[in-house]
């Protein structure tokens, strides 16, 4: 089975996708964590995926798809996957139809006001730790719980980022509701709920 999850930044789309491959038994790739990677990478392509991510500008669609491509030809990708942040415009849908056959898109709709609030909340630490501020704060303010290293929160989760994020998402993104939308493999979901009811509600609709 091969799956997308669509959804602003901070709707949830990583968290279910983790949820769903540990159910499924099939990987859960994150186009924001292959970007990380790179990100991290000393070189001239890590240094201008950094620019991009600190922007909140998407990443040019030939990129992108190289490092998506790359990673799906990996054997653990055989049995199916599940794609989170990949496609984020049509012509990446595109790219993605001539490799691959989609099976279902799940939509996971979060009001913008609702993200701002989550993605400003989020903290993180340089062990991999990941923290909100709201929903699952550490024991000490601002400070790790594992390791005692002052969390930090990332450039791309500053408010007047995220905010730049979703006019990239609206403007660039959304088309792709419609676009699935007429291919008939677009599953909507409510994300503004517990993250398990969202799973059951995923749950219900792949078995439909």
């Amino acid at each position: 089975m091969i799956l997308v999850f669509l959804g602003k930044p901070g709707s949830g789309k990583g968290t279910q996708a983790t949820l769903l491959s540990k159910k499924l038994k099939i990987p859960a790739i994150s186009m924001g964590e292959l970007l990380r990677k790179i990100e991290k990478e000393n070189s001239p392509l890590g240094k201008f995926v950094k620019k991009r991510i600190d922007k909140g500008l998407l990443m040019p669609d030939e990129i992108t798809f190289k490092i998506l491509k790359k990673r799906l030809q990996r054997k653990d990708c055989r049995k199916g996957f599940i794609i989170d942040g990949f496609p984020r415009t049509v012509s990446q849908a595109e790219m993605l139809e001539k490799i691959k056959k989609v099976d279902k898109v799940i939509y996971i709709d979060v009001p913008d006001k609702v993200i701002v609030k989550r993605l400003s909340s989020r903290r993180e630490c340089s062990c991999g730790a990941v923290y909100n501020m709201i929903t699952n704060p550490p024991k000490n303010d601002e400070i790790c719980d594992f390791c005692g290293k002052k969390l930090y929160i990332r450039n791309d989760d500053k408010p007047e980022t995220v905010k730049k994020r979703l006019n990239v998402y609206n403007k660039q993104t959304k088309p792709l509701i419609d676009f699935y939308k007429k291919k008939k493999l677009l599953a909507k979901v409510n994300g503004n709920q517990e993250i398990k009811k969202i799973f059951k509600d995923i749950m219900k609709i792949l078995k439909e």
